[in-house]
């Protein structure tokens, strides 16, 4: 299985005529890989994040996962494509504060709950070093727990595609490779696409592959 990316671009009208972000995107990912995103601020890494996690289409060109073009896909299809397929971790953790550890990891699932979910919500729980925690809010959490519990949340439904928005970008150096750790060792063992948009070049260099986005281009570093 393959993310396709195609010739993408992305443009924003303005009052001064459209505002090219992103030109002419070419690159493909397989199973297992893991990549990371980086280039300056301002450059267009969380709008193609975007595009690729069928949150915003592109202006022209295909986004394809396995055998989904994914933005020939009707709205209905999509919302549910992207649920089944597309694992997202953000900066902000986004956990609901009145749920428990384990009822956030369990949301995108309500709309298909099952006893396997539930078995596999524990697991997941455990695997991100939180067995401890799972009854507890996200107000009794450290920063760098919620955002396991967000790892957690991401790959309840075994995506094929993951991708992540600055992870790390709030926590100190020690919390983050903590919670990089966790990402990639899941990553490998779910041999899922990991995608990851960062500013922090000690985060970037935990990746076999490496790109940087500058000039509306994306460049292989590595």
């Amino acid at each position: 299985m393959s993310l396709d990316v195609k010739n993408v671009s992305k443009e924003y009208p303005t009052p001064a005529g459209s505002l090219t972000v992103l030109s002419n995107l070419t690159f493909t990912l397989n199973s297992g890989e893991a990549a990371a995103i980086t280039g300056p601020s301002g450059t267009g890494k969380s709008t193609l994040l975007y595009i690729l996690g069928a949150l915003e289409p592109p202006t022209s060109g295909a986004v394809r996962l396995g055998d989904k073009d994914v933005y020939a896909l009707k709205a209905a299809e999509l919302a549910a494509f992207r649920n089944a397929e597309i694992g997202f971790v953000f900066q902000d953790h986004c956990l609901l504060p009145q749920c428990s550890v384990i009822e956030n990891v369990m949301l995108p699932t309500l709309i298909a709950p099952s006893d396997d979910y539930a078995a596999r919500a524990k697991t997941l729980v455990d695997q991100v070093g939180l067995r401890e925690r799972t009854d507890h809010r996200p107000a009794q959490l450290s920063g760098g727990e919620k955002q396991r519990v967000a790892i957690a949340r991401a790959l309840i439904r075994k995506p094929r595609l993951v991708v992540c928005d600055e992870p790390t970008g709030n926590l100190d150096e020690a919390t983050a490779d903590i919670v990089a750790s966790v990402l990639l060792d899941l990553h490998r063992a779910q041999n899922n696409i990991l995608i990851v948009v960062t500013h922090s070049p000690r985060l970037a260099a935990k990746f076999p592959i490496r790109f940087e986005l500058t000039g509306k281009q994306l460049h292989r570093v590595t």
